[in-house]
């Protein structure tokens, strides 16, 4: 039957969520339960197509990278895929009537990955709007549930908290992207270089999207808004960590917070959340 293979492949969407990030799956076990799956689908799409451009070295990535492309889209218009991430994927997408535009920039800026070492102004905006921004995007359709004039007032909102996570992630893998990949996405700023100025220049533009993130979540459904909250608290402790860390350390080492803090987070934001106090 092919809703026993629809369950395997949602598990398996589960699994890869659970297995690459602690941060987000804290954030979703905390959704109303009704998002869970799609969520899952959503992440584990997303997973996938970083990975083939990130981690599999010694392999065509180009050509994995064109299969999961094809693969993609024939999985939404077969309403199937034998590949379980994909026919969770083409689950949500058809369902939730996601934008095929949002799914054709990702797929670009994961692209981009491919081909290019170093972004300008333009390239580096297209590259956060494709791999992060889109990707809020594609969650805000869920969450609004088919609602499109909640979905454009919240939109500016979902774009910009996608935007701050991934600019986070760039200043944490600093060290990583440079010198195993080879990339630097920070247009202007030579990373090999990086000082304490330059790290605030950077830290001032997140907190600007960070801003403009919060008064959208406190807009969310009732359902969403905690595990976004949640997420939004992760990324937010961690670029303070950032903050309060010196450049030379962050061009040598990861910077991370502990499971237990993470844990510790969702206590309080949950809390914050029980007594309306966001």
């Amino acid at each position: 039957m092919k809703q026993i293979f629809d369950v395997v492949s949602k598990k398996a969407s589960k699994l890869t969520t659970n297995t690459y990030s602690t941060s987000f799956s804290l954030g979703i076990r905390v959704f109303y339960k009704k998002y869970h799956d799609p969520i899952y689908a959503i992440y584990g799409f997303v997973r996938f197509g970083d990975e083939i451009v990130d981690s599999f070295h010694g392999y065509d990535k180009r050509k994995l990278f064109e299969k999961f492309r094809t693969d993609t889209f024939d999985a939404i218009s077969d309403g199937i895929s034998l590949n379980p991430i994909l026919n969770s994927f083409q689950w949500v997408v058809n369902k939730y009537n996601i934008d095929h535009d949002l799914i054709r920039a990702f797929l670009h800026s994961m692209e981009m990955d491919l081909e290019r070492n170093e972004h300008d102004q333009r390239s580096f905006k297209e590259y956060i709007l494709g791999s992060a921004e889109v990707v809020g995007l594609m969650c805000l359709q869920v969450f609004v549930e088919g609602n499109k004039a909640r979905y454009e007032a919240l939109k500016p909102a979902a774009m910009a908290l996608g935007s701050a996570f991934q600019k986070v992630n760039f200043l944490r893998d600093l060290n990583a992207d440079k010198n195993l990949l080879g990339r630097s996405y920070f247009p202007g700023i030579d990373v090999t270089r990086l000082n304490e100025g330059t790290k605030q220049q950077i830290i001032s533009d997140i907190e600007l999207d960070f801003k403009q993130a919060y008064e959208g979540i406190r807009q969310l459904p009732k359902g969403a808004r905690l595990g976004v909250y949640v997420a939004y608290i992760y990324y937010l402790s961690l670029l303070r960590k950032i903050k309060r860390t010196h450049s030379s350390v962050i061009m040598k080492e990861r910077v991370r917070i502990p499971n237990s803090e993470k844990y510790r987070l969702l206590l309080s934001s949950a809390f914050r959340h029980t007594f309306n106090l966001l």
